[in-house]
Formats: structure tokens, C-alpha cells, sequence
């Protein structure tokens, strides 16, 4: 196979600086307390010195990075917030220009960074498509054949002529990603913002990944979500401090990430908001007796704790939990409901939910994954981002029962299965049991 992108000795460098009059009096505000030896009141939480800081302002988010990706490969970019892994692809999708090395690229590329890239708010649904294909170089004759297949995979006939200014973050997405992945790019570039969609979109959108794969286009996917690099990527590249930190055969490569991150669990801080204001310093998974443990029995209950700190007061903040299977399936997901959540959040605290009832098949590997957002905010605070995973004891025969039969019907179903009760640190409880059941959610 011909290489279509090589990365030869690639660094990028921001010069932390003023941009307007607020920018200018927080700038003043961390110089004087550098000054004084005193902490910086505008880091964020948990911030030390970062090793890229090798002169004064001037931050390298990106240093030597070589890389080379093949004709028809789907390679996975995964690491921590802050790795550079969204900066590595502003670059390849020439957005941004890089401070050193050089880049050679082989085709069209067609890139979906964050919702509402390459759409004009103002015109149309249907409008965008053409701005989007003539962008691409492709002729309208071109786009008209592909515009009602990329309607029918976006899900949004009926909205197709609304300004997209009017479209929720789910259909913004939807409608980016089928432009994205039918005007027939070489090369198709996807960052994290698959976690705005819902799961069926999500393995939609995995299953269109590996079908432009198998036409010989190339696919390079960045998530947080390791059961999807796992089932789409073969192989892998982790980032660690704007550096390759490790390439190679996907599995190995996520072992190696996933253990990095229990071992950061257990150091401190795991993700933090993109505003700063707030961070989970540590993800607990508990079996029944309360102990902190990895692996668990099938239908045992699993408690997942996530502590967390926040430097001034959140309001009203969305919280949710889902476990994932290797695969990528949802087996079960809870949200504090709006007759639950807390009214405000600050300083340091937990909140606890317990899984009760749901299928978990032996010798598996399942993902703990976490996200959050502000009251009728539709971006997300952090999406929905992978902070611990465990396995599942034991063997199907012990069981009595089929895994193969038990794992179809997980993903006929849909997987969204079991009870799930939350605490927080203030003691509040909400329980909520499957509907199935006949009883009713219960607030304390």
C-alpha cells in the first residue's frame, strides 16, 4: 500500500500572549504572582509546570512527531486531554500551519474537528452540503448524487432546508459527519465529536468508517472512547506530552494507554474541563463489600465513585455514566435526571452510582465512561471520556448460560439494561429501577 501522509519531525509552538483587554489583565495578573512567588490565580486546578514551558511563554504543543499512515488504513490517535492529538490534526487538515518539520499528503481530505466545522450558521442545511462539496473541488452535479444518500444517513429530511444555526448539537453532528464520509474524500479525518451523538448514531458512524476503509480510503479517528479505536482501528498511536508516545497493533497500544491511566487514577487528577473551572481527580470502582477492585462476577453490583474538584460554583451540572463493552455496545447508562440534580456544585466533593442487574458476560473487558455539561449547555463540559475499565471473572459454562446468544441479544436490544442508583457527598440518593420492573423511580 502507497503511504498518503507522512509526518516528518513535526513541532508546533503557541506563544502564550494577550488577546484582548481580559486576556490582557489575567496575563498581568499571573506575571505579578510569578513575581511574588506566589500560586498563579488563573491556572487551572491541580496545574504544574509543564515540561513543554522550555522558554518562558513559548509552548510547544506538538515536538518531533513522525508518523506515516497507509492507503485504506483506519488509524486511532487516542491520550489525556492536553496530548496534542486535536493540534496533530489541525495541522494535517491544514488549518493550521506547523512551527517546524514537514508533511506530505497524498488526496482530498475531508475533516470533521468539532460540531459546526466548515457549516455557514446562516444558510441551509441543503446549502451547506454544496458549500461543503465545492470546498472539496467536486462539481454540483457531483454532490446531487450523493445529496439524498447523505439526507438519509443524517437522519434529517424534514430539517433539511432550516438554517443550521437552528439545529441541536445531535443533528449538527449528524449532518457534518454524512457530508464528511459520502463526498468521497481520500482521506477522512474525525476528532472526539462522535460523542455528541447518541449510541446508535456512534455505531453508525463506525460501521460507514470501516466501509470507506474497505474502498481504499484512509481514516484516522481520534476518541476517548477505547471500545471504539478497538473495533474499528488496526492500528494505534498514543500521544503523551505533544510527543509520539508509543505506534503500533491497536490492542497492545490501548493495554498500554489503559494501564497509564489506572496508574494516573490512583496519582490524581484524570480529566479536567476545558474552561478549567473544573476536574475529576479520581474514578473508584467498588464490588459489593465496598472494595476498590478491578474485576468483578457476573451480576454483581458495581459502584463507579468519581471525586472531583471545581474552583468556583457550577450550576445545575448534567452528570452521567455508561458502561461500554469491547465492542463498543452500551450495556447500560444513567444521568442525574432534572429532579435530581444538584443545584450547584464547588470545592472538592463525589458522586457515587451503583449498577445493579445488568449483563456482564465473563472473561469480557468493559469501559467506565463519564461525562458532563452545564444547564442548557449543548457543548460538553468533557464528553463522554473512557476513565477506567475492568473485567469480568469466571468462565460462561459457570454461568449457565451461552455467551455468543447473550451478546446478540445485548446488541439487538440495544444493551440498555439494569437499575442504577446515585449519592452524592451531600448524602442525597436517587434510585432508579428498569421500567420493566413495574416500579417507579424513588427520590429520597
Amino acid at each position: 500500500m502507497s503511504t498518503v501522509i507522512k509526518v516528518e519531525n513535526l513541532s508546533k509552538q503557541y506563544r502564550l500572549g494577550v488577546i484582548n483587554r481580559d486576556m490582557l489583565y489575567k496575563d498581568l495578573q499571573s506575571r505579578w504572582a510569578k513575581f511574588r512567588g506566589k500560586e498563579d490565580p488563573n491556572a487551572p486546578i491541580g496545574f504544574k509546570h509543564d515540561k513543554r514551558l522550555e522558554h518562558g511563554d513559548e509552548f510547544w504543543v506538538l515536538r518531533n512527531v513522525d508518523l506515516e499512515v497507509k492507503e485504506g488504513e483506519i488509524l486511532g490517535i487516542i491520550g489525556r486531554n492536553g496530548a496534542g492529538k486535536s493540534t496533530l490534526l489541525k495541522i494535517l487538515s491544514q488549518i493550521t500551519a506547523p512551527t517546524e518539520g514537514k508533511i506530505k499528503v497524498k488526496g482530498r481530505i475531508a475533516s470533521l474537528l468539532e460540531v459546526g466545522t466548515g457549516f455557514h450558521p446562516e444558510l441551509t442545511g441543503r446549502e451547506n452540503i454544496y458549500l461543503n462539496g465545492a470546498i472539496l473541488g467536486m462539481t454540483r452535479k457531483e454532490v446531487t448524487s450523493k445529496f439524498d444518500e447523505i439526507v438519509a444517513f443524517a437522519d434529517i429530511a424534514e430539517f433539511i432546508d432550516t438554517p443550521v444555526k437552528r439545529y441541536s448539537s445531535g443533528m449538527y453532528v449528524r449532518l457534518a459527519f454524512a457530508v464528511a464520509a459520502h463526498l468521497d474524500p481520500e482521506i477522512l479525518i474525525i476528532d472526539e465529536v462522535l460523542a455528541v451523538g447518541d449510541a446508535e448514531f456512534q455505531k453508525k458512524c463506525l460501521g460507514k468508517m470501516k466501509n470507506v476503509s474497505s474502498q481504499g480510503r484512509t481514516v484516522i479517528f481520534v476518541s476517548h472512547i477505547m471500545a471504539s479505536i478497538q473495533h474499528l482501528c488496526s492500528q494505534c498511536v498514543m500521544m503523551h506530552d505533544g510527543r509520539v508516545a508509543r505506534l503500533g497493533d491497536t490492542e497492545q497500544v490501548v493495554t498500554d494507554y489503559l494501564s497509564n491511566l489506572s496508574a494516573h487514577a490512583d496519582a490524581g487528577r484524570i480529566v479536567e474541563s476545558f474552561d478549567g473551572n473544573f476536574a475529576i481527580t479520581q474514578t473508584i470502582l467498588r464490588n459489593e463489600k465496598g472494595v476498590a477492585t478491578r474485576s468483578f462476577s457476573p451480576g454483581e453490583r458495581i459502584t463507579v465513585e468519581i471525586h472531583y474538584e471545581t474552583k468556583s460554583s457550577i450550576q445545575q451540572p448534567y452528570f452521567w455514566v455508561s458502561l461500554a463493552n469491547s465492542d463498543g455496545d452500551l450495556l447500560t447508562a444513567s444521568m442525574l435526571l432534572d429532579g435530581f440534580r444538584p443545584k450547584e456544585i464547588s470545592g472538592s466533593g463525589f458522586l457515587s452510582v451503583t449498577f445493579s442487574n445488568v449483563a456482564l458476560l465473563p472473561q469480557r473487558t468493559y469501559f467506565v465512561q463519564v461525562g458532563m455539561r452545564f444547564k442548557d449547555a449543548k457543548t460538553l463540559v468533557f464528553p463522554s471520556t473512557e476513565l477506567a475499565h475492568f473485567n469480568v471473572a469466571g468462565s460462561a459454562s459457570d454461568y449457565g448460560f451461552n455467551a455468543q446468544v447473550a451478546d446478540e441479544f445485548l446488541t439487538y436490544t440495544g444493551g440498555i439494561v439494569g437499575d442504577y442508583e446515585w449519592k452524592t457527598s451531600r448524602g442525597d440518593v436517587y434510585k432508579y429501577v428498569n421500567p420493566a420492573s413495574g416500579n417507579k423511580p424513588v427520590t429520597q
